[in-house]
C-alpha cells in the first residue's frame, strides 16, 4: 500500500480459467472545499495535491481571479475524508458571501433552477489571437508524452491526468486524480501557485472534452486544449466562440483539429 493506492486481492476470470490477482487500486475520498468557514462543495477525489485542488477550484469557479486572493489554505484530514479550508482576502470573501445570499430562494418555485442553468453555460472571455505556436508533431505526440508523467496511472490504471505542454519543451507539469475535472483543477491550481503562465502552452487531457473542461481551460487563459478522446458538440461550439484551439483524438501519431487552427503549423505552413 502507498499513500495513494491500496493493494487488494481479486480473482481474474479469463477464457482459459481463473487465477488469484492483487491489484493496486487508487484512493478516493470526499474532499470538502470550505471557503471562509462555509462548505462550497464536496468532491470525490484522490487525496494528493489538495492545496492545488483548492486553488484550481477557486479559479475555475471564479471565486478568485488571482492566487494572491487566497490568504491561507489548511488541509485537515478526518477519519472519512479531508477538509480543505480556504481563507480568502476580505474583498473576495465579501463577494462570495453576497453570491451565496443571492442564490438563496424559496423551494418549489419552479424558477429556482434558472441561476444554476445560467451558471452551467456562463459567459466566457474570448482568448486573444496568437499565443503559442505548435508543430503538428508536438500535438500528435502530446498524450503519449503525458503517459510518461502518470505514476499513479501506471500503478493503478484507474486515474486521469492533466498536463501542461510547452512548445519545444514537452510536458512540464502534471496532476492526476480519479476525476478528470479534479485533475484539471489541480493542474490549474499548481500552475497558479508556481506563477506559470497558462497562455504560453497547451493543456493535455487523458479524457473526453465536455463543456466544463473547455470552460476551465478558457478561464485559466490557456489558448490550446489537447485531448485523447472526443469533444461534445457543445464543447466544440463553446471552444469556437472562445477562440480556443481544440485538438481531439490525439493518439497514435495523429489528431483531429477543431477551432482556431492558426496556433498549429507544419513546417512553415499553418494548418488550414
Amino acid at each position: 500500500m502507498t499513500g495513494l493506492a491500496h493493494s487488494r486481492p481479486g480473482i481474474a476470470v479469463r477464457r482459459d480459467g481463473t487465477r488469484q490477482v492483487v491489484r493496486a487500486l487508487p484512493e478516493e475520498v470526499p474532499v470538502a472545499l470550505v471557503f471562509d468557514g462555509t462548505t462550497q462543495a464536496v468532491m470525490m477525489a484522490t487525496p494528493a495535491d489538495v492545496a492545488d485542488f483548492a486553488y484550481g477550484f477557486a479559479l475555475s469557479e471564479e471565486l478568485i481571479a488571482h492566487p494572491d486572493q487566497v490568504r491561507e489554505v489548511e488541509t485537515v484530514p478526518h477519519t472519512r475524508g479531508i477538509e480543505a479550508r480556504i481563507w480568502l482576502t476580505e474583498d473576495r470573501g465579501a463577494a462570495l458571501k453576497e453570491r451565496r445570499r443571492t442564490m438563496l430562494g424559496p423551494t418549489g418555485c419552479g424558477l429556482c433552477g434558472i441561476d444554476s442553468l445560467d451558471g452551467a453555460l456562463r459567459p466566457l472571455p474570448r482568448l486573444p489571437d496568437g499565443g503559442p505556436s505548435f508543430e503538428t508533431s508536438d500535438i500528435a505526440q502530446a498524450t503519449d508524452r503525458l503517459r510518461a508523467h502518470q505514476p499513479l496511472h501506471d500503478q493503478t490504471r484507474a486515474v486521469h491526468a492533466a498536463g501542461f505542454l510547452l512548445p519545444g519543451k514537452g510536458i512540464v507539469m502534471t496532476r492526476e486524480d480519479v476525476g478528470r475535472h479534479n485533475a484539471l483543477d489541480k493542474l490549474i491550481g499548481a500552475m497558479a501557485r508556481q506563477d506559470m503562465d497558462p497562455g504560453a502552452g497547451a493543456i493535455v487531457l487523458t479524457s473526453r472534452v465536455s463543456v466544463d473542461m473547455v470552460q476551465k481551460t478558457v478561464l485559466a487563459r490557456c489558448p490550446v486544449l489537447i485531448a485523447v478522446s472526443a469533444p461534445t458538440a457543445l464543447a466544440l461550439s463553446v471552444a469556437e466562440d472562445a477562440n480556443l484551439t481544440l485538438a481531439a483524438f490525439a493518439r497514435s501519431g495523429g489528431f483531429d483539429l477543431y477551432a482556431a487552427p492558426g496556433r498549429v503549423h507544419s513546417g512553415d505552413a499553418h494548418v488550414a
